[in-house]
């Protein structure tokens, strides 16, 4: 169990599994709740714990009975109101990590890479000490290294006020590398404005993109417009073309306009495709990327294409079969192969031969009821869109459908199962 006095390490706490009493995992550490305050050391209130799926609760510091190595053990009740952070509240790895601080002795700045922890006799826990880092001036005093590092207490610095300058983010994304797109965009939806944008800039442009997938629509408009216009269309052109067709659509119209005109001409074609149709219409939802190959290509090279780490899973289930060109808009549409068939057969065998050619395929003008009402009814994650010529012009997934059924508040929703409030 942690003692009075006993320091514990931000850095080292955040992944650490939660236990209850027994010693069950009920959910992991992502973060440190505290309130900043003036006169005195910062206080602890509450730890942000990951429980199974995916949703981020807040837990009270006054539930947790000890932190042991690898183990924050507590009383067993959890509340699991999704997390929202207060007006007061500070993450200390999502907000002070990587701030600037001044030294109160006068030797300069220096930026804070790590944070410890200490509890009280009182049983209270408070911030004791940080970890520094030095800021070095280049020459050209417009620049600046990395310096010597410093364990300072808390006071030794002039305050952890959030500072105007624009914070680092490496660290934050240190500790959520590991985080699926769809989590990650958890963890950027429920920081402040200002270090959501902070952190997206952080990220490569392959991360981003997918992560703006999974963004509710006001945090990707938000985040896109604060890029450089010549970053934000490298972004979209990553993308899936329906998400990002789906994104501009939400942005004013000289925005969007601008954006396309600096895409590359292939990809802002097949955008411009998708940008025609209605967004609750078979041609609004598609994707013009599914997996396309020839009659005559044999099973191995489909499973090959099946296989592609950024395919979706829905999309992964079936290859659509058509005449040549192979591209959006291609010949004549065939029909498609299922992944469990392909398992099924020898490797050289044409996948013309195994074509499943009742499939129904559905206009681009088809309404959103029509589209679900078909894969209900045959159990498919993916669908063919065509056009009268009976083209292949893109393919309809499962959890496309999804996005547009569900509420667009889907992500805030939850329901109080057990637990306290939150205090």
């Amino acid at each position: 169990m942690t003692s009075a006095g006993e320091r514990v390490f931000v850095a080292r706490l955040a992944g650490t599994n939660v236990v209850d009493p027994i010693g069950d995992v009920v959910g992991r550490v992502r973060d440190v709740v505290v309130v900043l305050r003036t006169t005195v050391a910062p206080r602890v209130v509450g730890l942000v714990v990951e429980v199974p799926g995916r949703r981020r609760v807040f837990l009270p510091i006054t539930r947790v009975t000890g932190v042991v190595p690898g183990q924050v053990i507590t009383t067993g009740l959890l509340n699991i109101r999704r997390f929202e952070q207060r007006a007061a509240e500070t993450l200390v790895i999502g907000d002070l990590f990587e701030r600037r601080v001044e030294l109160r002795d006068g030797s300069g700045e220096a930026i804070v890479e790590d944070v410890a922890i200490s509890r009280q006799r009182t049983g209270d826990w408070i911030v004791t000490q940080l970890f520094v880092r030095r800021t070095v001036p280049s020459r050209s005093g417009l620049l600046r290294r990395r310096g010597e590092t410093l364990l300072v207490d808390v006071d030794d610095v002039v305050s952890l006020a959030a500072s105007a300058e624009v914070q680092g983010a490496a660290m934050l994304l240190a500790n959520y590398d590991d985080l699926k797109p769809a989590d990650l965009a958890d963890v950027l939806h429920e920081l402040a404005e200002a270090r959501r944008t902070e952190v997206a800039a952080a990220l490569d442009n392959e991360r981003l993109a997918d992560v703006l997938e999974e963004l509710p629509e006001d945090d990707r408009v938000a985040i896109l417009s604060e890029l450089d216009v010549d970053r934000a269309a490298d972004i979209l052109e990553a993308m899936q073309p329906d998400d990002a067709a789906d994104l501009l659509g939400e942005l004013p119209d000289a925005q969007a306009t601008e954006l396309l005109a600096r895409m590359e001409p292939d990809d802002a074609r097949d955008v411009r495709r998708l940008l025609a149709y209605a967004e609750d219409t078979a041609g609004g939802l598609m994707t013009t990327e599914p997996v396309i190959l020839g009659p005559e290509a044999p099973i191995a090279l489909g499973l090959a294409h099946v296989r592609r780490q950024d395919l979706a899973p829905a999309l992964a289930s079936m290859v659509f079969v058509v005449r040549q060109p192979l591209e959006t808009p291609t010949g004549r549409f065939l029909g498609v192969v299922h992944t469990q068939r392909m398992l099924r057969e020898p490797p050289h065998q044409p996948l013309g031969s195994i074509l499943d050619d009742d499939i129904d395929a559905l206009p681009p003008e088809a309404p959103l009821l029509q589209v679900t009402r078909l894969m209900a009814t045959y159990n498919l994650l993916a669908l063919p869109v065509v056009d009268a010529e009976r083209r292949l012009i893109g393919a309809i997934s499962v959890d496309d459908v999804l996005d547009h059924m569900l509420p667009t508040d889907w992500r805030e929703s939850d329901e109080v199962e057990a637990g306290v409030d939150r205090a």
